[in-house]
């Protein structure tokens, strides 16, 4: 019962610390214009400051632009003003209706850069999994010495974390390699 509800509660943290890191991800810059590239800005609305996809419409019409429809028009320049702020590098030009972001292709040198940072981020995911790791196994360890489980349960519970945070440390892998992949491609 013990070791069920460890595994759970591990499965369950190690999940979460891959969907921050899926997030963390998604905010980087690759060549391609996506919405989840705005998802870190936030707007002055009303004195509130809210985020853009609350306060407007986001789409990408080609790979190379994308349109931010605010739903009210007095908007547009608090917009501006938040994605010039924001550290995307990207330059927006508004008209009465719409903000336009045209997104730059990657130059090699920030492609490089990036590819860093894809890096960075997911070390910072494989520490946090590892944390977890170390979380579940000193609650075996805890169990065991206070004697709620075996010492054959506790090892065979700490193999089970073992080959969930294998299967976590993979997944993370496969998330960089694509990351840095669409980094990459020109």
């Amino acid at each position: 019962m013990i070791t069920k509800k460890i595994h759970a509660e591990t499965e369950e943290r190690m999940g979460k610390a891959l969907e921050a890191m899926k997030r963390e991800l998604a905010a980087i810059r690759t060549g391609k214009a996506t919405s989840s590239l705005l998802d870190g800005i936030q707007v002055d609305y009303y004195g509130t400051m809210t985020p853009l996809s609350q306060v407007a419409n986001i789409s990408a019409p080609d790979p190379r632009l994308l349109v931010i429809q605010p739903w009210e028009k007095k908007l547009i320049p608090e917009i501006v003003k938040a994605v010039q702020k924001s550290d995307l590098g990207l330059n927006p030009q508004s008209d009465p209706n719409v903000v336009r972001l045209p997104i730059p292709p990657l130059t090699e040198e920030r492609r490089r850069d990036l590819a860093k940072v894809v890096k960075r981020v997911g070390e910072e995911g494989k520490v946090a999994v590892r944390n977890i790791r170390r979380d579940a196994n000193d609650a075996f360890k805890k169990a065991e010495k206070d004697k709620d489980i075996s010492e054959d349960d506790s090892r065979k519970g700490q193999e089970q974390v073992q080959k969930i945070t294998d299967e976590h440390i993979e997944k993370i892998d496969e998330m960089l390699t694509k990351k840095e992949q669409e980094i990459m491609e020109v």
